[in-house]
């Protein structure tokens, strides 16, 4: 079995349209949706164009999939991912919506020359939990605890990476519709027999037109930095390693609070 894996296309529906086509030509089993599909500036076509694959594609749920599904009240003061996400969730089928929520948190496939792959957003645990290629090896084999499988794939941070964990594989498939590689592109992964990090070129000068169209709040900044001038995997994942501390510091906080 071969496996695309598409992670956080981000309602990017040109960069998805590439990385279709470019999974047709090099021949696929299945298509593997990572999470974080819809949040972006063409959420309704991209679910659309993702319904089409039927049977051929199998789902898992992002935390943005989880927010669209029950988008956030206005915020005061404005924040704009708040303004996204509601926007984007208002222009979804109530059908859609459905799907969104009862996404299952993972999934898990056999893959010729990779073993027992479990596919998910974040970690196996959890749809928002950080890592990175950054991330300690002590704290990754924590996450893995319990695990069986023999690989790992997530997305979530946007950035690829593959990396050992004892006997076990950690991969990052990247983002297609909104990396943090410093370079423009639909990054994504093909799985079977080997791991192949992949980057699909497409026309980002036409699609930042289209998301300056599309009337997605904020979507000038969305275009530029976005897709136009992204963030290096170097300053992205030194980023996501900052605010992964904070959820440590926050989780254990909570527990220490609970255990009062």
């Amino acid at each position: 079995m071969r496996v695309a894996a598409l992670y956080d296309i981000h309602g990017n529906l040109p960069a998805l349209e590439a990385v279709l086509a470019e999974v047709d030509a090099v021949g696929c089993d299945l298509v593997l949706i990572g999470g974080d599909a819809a949040l972006g500036p063409m959420p309704r076509a991209t679910l659309e164009r993702l319904a089409r694959l039927g049977e051929r594609a199998r789902w898992i749920r992002g935390n943005c999939d989880r927010d669209m599904a029950a988008p956030p009240e206005p915020s005061v003061p404005p924040k704009p991912w708040h303004d996204r996400l509601r926007w984007a969730a208002q222009q979804l089928t109530p059908a859609q919506r459905e799907r969104l929520a009862g996404l299952p948190l993972t999934t898990t496939l056999a893959i010729e020359g990779l073993g027992r792959v479990l596919f998910c957003h974040a970690t196996p645990r959890s749809d928002e939990e950080i890592v990175t290629r950054l991330t300690p090896e002590a704290r990754l084999a924590t996450l893995l605890a319990g695990v069986e499988a023999d690989a790992v794939v997530s997305g979530h941070t946007h950035v690829q990476c593959d990396r050992r964990i004892g006997a076990r594989r950690w991969i990052n498939a990247g983002s297609v519709g909104m990396p943090f590689e410093g370079a423009p592109g639909a990054y994504w992964a093909l799985l079977g027999p080997g791991v192949e990090l992949k980057r699909t070129p497409y026309d980002v000068r036409a699609a930042a037109a289209a998301v300056r169209a599309s009337g997605f709040p904020n979507a000038d900044a969305f275009a530029e930095k976005e897709l136009l001038n992204p963030d290096t995997a170097a300053e992205a994942s030194e980023r996501f390693e900052q605010w992964s501390h904070g959820q440590t510091e926050l989780s254990a906080a909570s527990q220490a609070g609970a255990a009062r």
